[in-house]
């Protein structure tokens, strides 16, 4: 079964919607990507706005194509650089639609018109119709390298305009373009905090992409322009807002062919080694080829085609990162600018860890556990690099310090626990441990902690009006418990146990939920439950109150096991799962992520099955506005990936998968004998006596031919191989 064929890339494509009312999206884009790919080559619709990749289903212009980007992400973007336009005749020489170079002596730009009927995304290529120019263009990848096949028709004065200054969310701050010759040219584009970037320059990325042109044609003419002005034609230019105009003879096709590097210029050089030689359809295919072996990890039967597109493309895009930031000989720029070489795993970046550890990394930890390995390998290297913490939400190597909690922890306790171990365990425990106590000194040097008052958390079980921040730190400090149990460091894990179980600290007995408290102690008032309130981070106190995942039968003592169970049950009745937005279940953001399973824990396994499939079926749809709310750079389609095949790991460390209706009728898991002990079989399948869509509630499970008494299976269990066989009811 070909799986490729049912990645639809355009769901969840719609970004910051201009309409009566704000819907974030999906925030995921069309384009042409690999998995785990350092290069996504895709169309520009805008630059501005909370459109993270460039691209927006709602909108009717394309004002070029980029060569980097990051997926379902939020925080305005970043990357998007060296953008490339085809054009025709005389042109304005901003893009019309950048809000960060506003068009001044022009009138509408060098933007043109498209139509989603004439625009084609299927994994590994993207193909549009530019509509002003009549021009056709095609694009596909390799891990370094994409490839843009321009196809011109009835004109001779083909053009192609390169735009260097270009960056989402942000600008460039500086540029240098070489002409090598006819067909080739290469540079350098360097963006720092001043220009923008991610969180509008609050992200503090900043890096240098190097790049290698190579063009099918010679151009006939070239000039280069800065601020809407030609500056004319030299073998060098530099400056932060320049762009290059190429015009070509009597040209009805032109291929362009470039390779990136976040290194240097040889890097570059030797990524180019992908593409060189070879034609379009040629690295179009590779690419197919490359895909279709990711995704049949997963081999799923159900009749539902619909199901099978959303499965499909929703492990496409949880493989899509954490990707490849190293070049093809290994080597990275760390944080402190030194350059390192991989030699054992590769370096990896887009960490978005606040979002991944939920699903993301529970999903990979089955299908791709050296994808796991490899990003703990990262982590540990740009901790080392700093001397500090793990980065919380990682671009480029620098921490941008997005969201709350310390998620690097929880990966890498989570991996350790799982037997994922081909890294410094000892450097991993003692940045853990340094992080979780905001230790002065690490390693004999000055040590650059993440969290901040952690002897006032750990010594009071709270963190004063941040009830998000405390709750996630103490889910961290869990995950380090466990941790350090499996290594055994008893001490430590006592200590990081009893600090963890100081959460009914946070429980105020006059409003029945968790609540902030000030410094002295005492309950900071409620603003009625509102968003992004209360100490709350993306999230409300109805939300954030069962986010005690470690602990989900003591939570329930705590409000009273009866109350417990109707506000979970209300909490779910009063949803609307489709919305970006609810007060109650919010499955567009990720604090609420996996309560569904919490009725397994407390004997209702029904209402687990009952909820989770409302979730799969409500929030999850075909086209662009297919996804609830943001993807989050994988998290909510792995979500979907996991429960489909009746799956959920409740809490990370803790190396159990919550059980709930698959979605599919069977489904076979691919293991890896290199992590995965296979001592029953190589694969793990998923099988429903009947179709669970018409059958939808669990009677008896069997693994491996033996009746299992409760609702849930261990990591152990799944990686052992066999079979988990459900016998299915109405």
């Amino acid at each position: 079964m070909s799986c490729v064929k049912y990645v639809d890339p355009t769901i969840g494509n719609v970004g910051d919607e201009d309409s009566d009312y704000s819907h974030g999206g999906g925030k995921t884009h069309p384009g042409a990507c690999l998995p785990g790919g350092c290069v996504q080559l895709c169309a520009d619709t805008v630059t501005g706005g909370d459109n993270g990749t460039g691209y927006n289903y709602c909108q009717s212009t394309i004002e070029g194509f980029s060569f980097n980007r990051m997926s379902g992400i939020g925080w305005y973007g970043d990357l998007g650089n060296l953008q490339i336009m085809p054009v025709t005749g005389k042109t304005d020489l901003r893009s019309g639609t950048n809000e960060f170079f506003s068009l001044k002596k022009g009138t509408e730009g060098w933007k043109s018109p498209f139509t989603h009927e004439k625009e084609t995304a299927t994994a590994g290529y993207y193909g549009v119709h530019l509509d002003r120019y009549n021009v056709d263009v095609r694009a596909t990848v390799t891990p370094h390298c994409g490839v843009l096949d321009l196809s011109y028709h009835e004109t001779d004065d083909a053009k192609v305009i390169f735009n260097f200054s270009r960056r989402i969310g942000g600008r460039v701050d500086n540029s240098i373009v070489k002409i090598i010759d006819g067909t080739h040219l290469e540079g350098v584009i360097e963006c720092s905090p001043k220009g923008g970037g991610f969180g509008h320059g609050h992200g503090r990325i900043e890096y240098k992409l190097w790049f290698c042109c190579e063009l099918s044609e010679s151009f006939r003419t070239a000039e280069f322009f800065s601020d809407e002005e030609y500056i004319g034609f030299n073998n060098e230019v530099e400056g932060a807002d320049i762009g290059l105009v190429l015009g070509f003879e009597n040209a009805e096709k032109v291929t362009i062919k470039t390779s990136v590097s976040y290194v240097d210029i040889e890097g570059a050089r030797k990524n180019f080694a992908e593409v060189d030689g070879k034609t379009f359809d040629e690295i179009h295919a590779k690419a197919i080829e490359t895909w279709e072996k990711a995704l049949s990890c997963i081999t799923i039967d159900t009749d539902n085609e619909t199901d099978k597109i959303l499965f499909y493309t929703c492990l496409y895009h949880t493989l899509l990162d954490p990707r490849i930031c190293a070049d093809t000989d290994g080597r990275y720029k760390a944080p402190d600018g030194t350059v390192k070489t991989d030699t054992d795993y590769i370096q990896r970046t887009v960490f978005s860890g606040w979002d991944v550890y939920r699903s993301e990394f529970p999903l990979l930890t089955l299908i791709s556990p050296e994808t796991v390995n490899d990003e703990v390998n990262s982590l540990i290297s740009i901790a080392e690099a700093r001397n500090g913490s793990f980065p919380r939400w990682e671009l480029l190597g620098i921490n941008s310090d997005c969201m709350v909690g310390d998620p690097g922890i929880i990966v890498i306790a989570d991996a350790y626990i799982k037997g994922i171990r081909n890294y410094d365990v000892n450097k991993a425990y003692a940045i853990s441990k340094a992080g979780s106590l905001g230790s002065e000194t690490l390693f004999g040097k000055p040590f650059n902690c993440l969290r901040k008052r952690c002897d006032f958390l750990n010594e009071k079980g709270f963190k004063p009006e941040l009830l998000s921040v405390t709750l996630e730190e103490l889910l961290s400090n869990f995950t380090l418990a466990e941790f350090a149990k499996a290594l055994g460091k008893n001490d430590d894990a006592e200590f990081f146990y009893e600090t963890a179980k100081k959460y009914p600290v946070n429980y105020n007995p006059e409003t029945g939920f968790m609540g902030p408290r000030y410094e002295d102690g005492s309950f900071m008032p409620l603003d009625e439950f509102e968003y992004d309130t209360d100490g709350c981070v993306e999230s409300n106190i109805y939300q954030q109150s069962w986010f005690v995942p470690y602990d989900i039968e003591g939570l329930a003592e705590l409000f009273g096991r009866e109350r417990f169970i109707d506000l979970l049950e209300k909490f779910f009745e009063k949803a609307d799962f489709s919305a970006l937005w609810n007060g109650d279940y919010n499955h567009s953001n990720e604090p609420c992520h996996n309560l569904s399973h919490y009725f397994n824990y407390m004997g209702m396994p029904k209402r687990t099955q009952y909820w989770t499939r409302r979730v799969q079926k409500e929030a999850y749809r075909l086209g662009a506005f297919g996804f609830c709310g943001n993807e989050d750079v994988g998290q909510l389609s792995a979500w979907y990936v996991l429960s489909a095949l009746g799956l959920a790991q409740v809490c990370p460390s803790i190396p159990v998968y919550e059980i709930n209706s698959p979605l599919v009728k069977k489904a076979s898991l691919k293991l890896d004998r290199k992590y995965h002990p296979c001592a029953v079989a190589d694969t793990f399948t998923v099988e429903c006596d009947k179709d669970p869509l018409k059958y939808p509630y669990i009677k008896e499970i069997y693994l491996n031919s033996v009746r299992l008494d409760g609702t849930s299976v261990t990591y152990d269990e799944i990686t052992n191989g066999g079979k988990l066989f459900f016998v299915m009811e109405v």
